[in-house]
């Protein structure tokens, strides 16, 4: 099996062999109960609009798969579920096709799959335009997810180790596409420093991809047959801090929260963070890998969870979400301490 495709099946396997490890940093999030919802359930609107895009529901597979042949029918599982629940659909990193054109069909099969719904491409930052076109062109890509991922790269063993053109990279991408480009971490989470900068070149939607779901320093550092790096395995800011982070900075873009979500009620504190859609990767995953026919019934359940949720919140719509009050505790708030975050603010908005 060539070295690149053997990669692409250990993130897979090695992401699913530490599912259970992963950490919700959405228990220090609670919702102040206001006794009177003065709304229906069938008021609630779930749909939502990001940078021309429509979306039935605020949530989405987020970026996992392909490059191989195994990947490849995890993908079209996955598409599987986009197609028949509505959901949009990021693959994993393109670039594999890029450097062998016989896996482009492990990617594209999302796509086939999955002809009328949203898919978003997904490549390195360490890649530039001319690329960026013919992933977007391979998939009929309806957005372009350019993952920033320097810790990954450190710790795996065959990682890049050049760094100082990424964000030109990016700034070539979002000015030359024709569709929308998402700057997404990879589960490091990102600052406000990092926010502000990707603003400054003209994106308009941050996947801040915090910590607490797939840890990829971890799985590169078990890869790694001689120095360990193991430090690197706690590295960067959990989805709740980045999404802390994040309101302190944002100006125009759209924010998307990913990172140890799982559960329909972090996908409404996400949402009431200031995230306007979230992303879920390793829950999509380990489902898909189970029983794709219960996945899809899941899905539907958690439509129907996050209407109930928000009306008990008395909120109809996912905007009015940044209206509900919300109790920062835990590391959140000692966080917010140290970077000068004021969290009783979040305490009464409504």
């Amino acid at each position: 099996m060539p070295k690149q495709n053997n990669r692409k099946n250990e993130h897979v396997s090695l992401s699913e062999k530490f599912y259970e490890q992963g950490q919700s940093s959405f228990e220090e999030i609670r919702f102040v109960h206001h006794s009177f919802p003065g709304i229906d359930v069938k008021d609630v609107d779930l749909s939502i609009q990001l940078a021309g895009l429509h979306f039935d529901v605020p949530f989405f597979i987020n970026a996992m798969s392909g490059g191989s042949r195994w990947t490849g029918k995890v993908n079209e599982k996955l598409a599987i579920i986009a197609r028949e629940t509505g959901l949009a659909i990021a693959t994993g990193s393109v670039s594999a096709a890029l450097k062998d054109p016989e896996q482009e069909g492990t990617f594209k099969i999302v796509r086939e799959t999955n002809p009328n719904g949203l898919v978003f491409a997904n490549l390195g930052a360490g890649h530039g335009l001319e690329n960026a076109k013919k992933v977007v062109d391979l998939l009929q890509a309806d957005a372009m997810q350019v993952h920033i991922n320097a810790p990954q790269e450190i710790v795996m063993p065959e990682g890049d180790r050049e760094f100082a053109n990424w964000i030109e990279n990016l700034r070539s991408i979002v000015e030359g596409l024709d569709v929308p480009v998402i700057a997404k971490e990879v589960g490091f989470g990102m600052s406000r420093e990092t926010v502000q900068l990707l603003e400054s070149i003209g994106v308009q939607l941050i996947d801040i991809s915090g910590k607490g779901g797939t840890n990829f320093a971890q799985i590169e550092n078990y890869r790694r047959k001689e120095a360990k790096m193991d430090d690197f395995e706690s590295w960067g800011q959990t989805t709740v801090e980045s999404l802390l982070e994040a309101q302190e900075a944002v100006q125009q873009a759209q924010i998307i929260a990913s990172g140890g979500i799982r559960r329909p009620m972090e996908i409404v504190k996400a949402l009431a963070l200031g995230a306007s859609l979230s992303g879920l990767s390793s829950q999509f995953m380990h489902m898909a890998l189970e029983d794709v026919d219960q996945t899809i019934e899941t899905v539907q359940a958690w439509k129907a969870e996050l209407k109930s949720v928000m009306t008990l919140l008395g909120a109809k719509t996912v905007q009015d979400l940044n209206k509900t009050d919300l109790i920062i505790s835990g590391d959140a708030a000692q966080w917010c301490t140290a970077r000068n975050i004021e969290i009783q603010k979040y305490a009464s908005r409504s």
